[in-house]
């Protein structure tokens, strides 16, 4: 077992300015990575996970993201075109005003306004008109049939138009727009060191267990868990599998663990007539591009060791899969089957396509995204260079890795041609994972929007199209089980594992694991 010291300093700064003294009415979270925007329309995992504490949604998700009424009590297609959403009406700011449909017209117009790299705008991306016949109906028109619209709205916060008409970026952290219907009031910020909530007694729900909240960013793994185990904070996340034994040998710590959103997927070129990053067995560019041939990309996936890679490289922190969504998602699969290992027939396969020499190429990955990420690249590396494809690995930070994967080179071809990298929906529906990692893409209908390798098939997109227009969820659940085995036939990208997710946490606690690794004081209860 691998043993982690805690530095003094990084005691220091667990325990300095913004640290809060245990009680029962403070709970203290740590969480790896830091709210960068306070706005709820901007769209990060961290800004997110730490918002939803003050700004409520007209429906929520369950702990498979699965969607439940909040702020809105019911809702119906009233036409393909046209859905009616009936609004509770108990529902009041934290200024003390009322929730209305105007709060909720204003709100999802200024989602679908926002601009830049990261925002929810794709949500309400085929929303042509809102109307607000009365202050507890809220009418949305459509461009298109859209059946999976209220699932979209999970991921927009009702915001009071009174309080951010015109605000800004600063209005928001500041606090003086952070005006919203939940759980918890805005306290403050500071940015890099920590957030703090105050309880909202006037909240129309059950009373909170906690008078104050307090959010630390300890983006340090064996920090955040030392700080754990001495009792310095009471919830931690993400919890890296290599310290989960120090949590569960602690009297005074448990772990917990669930299933994520979140897969690891292999993203080849098959567009590209010359591939960046592959050369000839003489180093040498080649004049094709392998990765168009399928038979190299079932060379690739036989080649890859997904068992291992889940059960020793993460440590059982994840689950070998070949397909998007993980068991007990919307979309999941049951009994595809997961490839063997299959060194020989991959180095076959190679041959059979022209390749009995095998090629080079340099692979790309995130070396900060997830524990694990740059020693699941360095295996995967290895495993491609046992069946011929001698493969050099280069892990990126984050920053740079989303740069560097959405750009083309001057000849079009995009500039990683075998990448490595964790995604996941925020709806946690496979479809919607789908139509953002491989629809050709298309900015108007949000479509494509993180496809790097620029993949374009009119069968597969004929595909989606049914999917994007069934309203039977049944029905549509089969359809997009469809696209997911013409995914494992076709293989344009490669899925390797589902990442797991983990919390640690002070005994007398209790939470259940959520698929999108949110971890919310809402969630968190003192143990029966």
């Amino acid at each position: 077992m691998i043993r982690h010291r805690l530095h003094i300093a990084a005691l220091a700064v667990l325990l300095g300015a913004g640290a809060m003294p245990a009680t029962a009415q403070t709970l203290r979270i740590g969480f790896k990575a830091s709210m960068e925007n306070a706005d709820p329309h901007i769209s990060f995992t961290p800004n997110r996970n730490a918002q939803l504490h003050v700004w409520e949604t007209l429906l929520a998700q369950d702990a498979t993201l699965r969607p439940r009424p909040l702020l809105a009590e019911s809702w119906r297609a009233i036409d393909p075109l046209t859905w009616e959403f009936r609004l509770r009406r108990d529902a009041v700011f934290h200024d003390g005003t009322p929730f209305t449909s105007a709060d909720a017209a204003f709100s999802i117009l200024r989602a679908k306004a926002a601009t830049g790299p990261r925002t929810y705008a794709s949500a309400v991306r085929n929303v042509t008109a809102v109307e607000t016949p009365d202050a507890h109906t809220l009418i949305l028109r459509t461009s298109a049939p859209t059946p999976l619209q209220p699932d979209f709205l999970v991921a927009i916060a009702m915001v009071s138009a009174r309080a951010a008409e015109g605000a800004t970026e600063a209005d928001f952290n500041g606090g003086r727009a952070a005006v919203g219907t939940g759980p918890y009031r805005w306290g403050r910020w500071t940015p890099s060191q920590d957030i703090v909530f105050e309880r909202n007694d006037a909240w129309r729900g059950t009373r909170e267990p906690w008078a104050r909240v307090q959010i630390r960013f300890v983006p340090n793994d064996s920090s955040r868990v030392a700080a754990l185990l001495a009792g310095d904070l009471d919830v931690i996340d993400t919890v890296p599998t290599g310290l989960h034994e120090r949590i569960r040998e602690n009297p005074a710590t448990r772990l917990v663990r669930g299933n994520s959103i979140f897969t690891l997927y292999f993203y080849l070129d098959m567009m590209s007539e010359q591939a960046t990053n592959v050369t000839g067995p003489d180093g040498q560019p080649l004049a094709q591009n392998p990765l168009r041939d399928l038979r190299v990309r079932r060379a690739i996936s036989l080649a890859i060791n997904r068992r291992a890679l889940a059960e020793r490289v993460m440590e059982g922190g994840a689950e070998a899969t070949s397909q998007v969504a993980a068991p007990g998602f919307v979309g999941h699969v049951p009994g595809l089957p997961i490839p063997d290992h299959d060194p020989a027939r991959a180095r076959a396969l190679l041959a059979e396509a022209g390749f009995p020499r095998g090629f080079g190429m340099t692979i790309h990955c995130t070396q900060d995204r997830f524990a694990g990420d740059a020693r699941t690249c360095q295996a995967i590396g290895q495993m491609l260079t046992a069946i011929g494809i001698r493969t050099a690995v280069e892990p990126l930070p984050m920053p740079i890795y989303l740069r560097r994967s959405a750009t083309l080179l001057p000849g079009g071809q995009p500039d990683l041609s075998a990448h490595l990298a964790m995604f996941g929906s925020s709806s946690g529906i496979a479809s919607e994972s789908l139509n953002a990692l491989l629809r050709t893409q298309n900015a108007a209908r949000s479509q494509g929007i993180w496809n790097r390798t620029r993949f374009s098939n009119a069968e597969f997109d004929a595909l989606m199209d049914r999917v994007d227009r069934e309203f039977d969820p049944d029905a549509r659940e089969r359809l997009m089980q469809d696209a997911i085995r013409w995914i494992s036939d076709n293989l344009p990208l490669v899925p390797v594992f589902h990442v797991g997710a983990s919390w640690g946490m002070r005994r007398g606690l209790d939470m259940a694991p959520r698929g999108d690794q949110y971890t919310l004081a809402t969630g968190v209860r003192p143990a029966p």
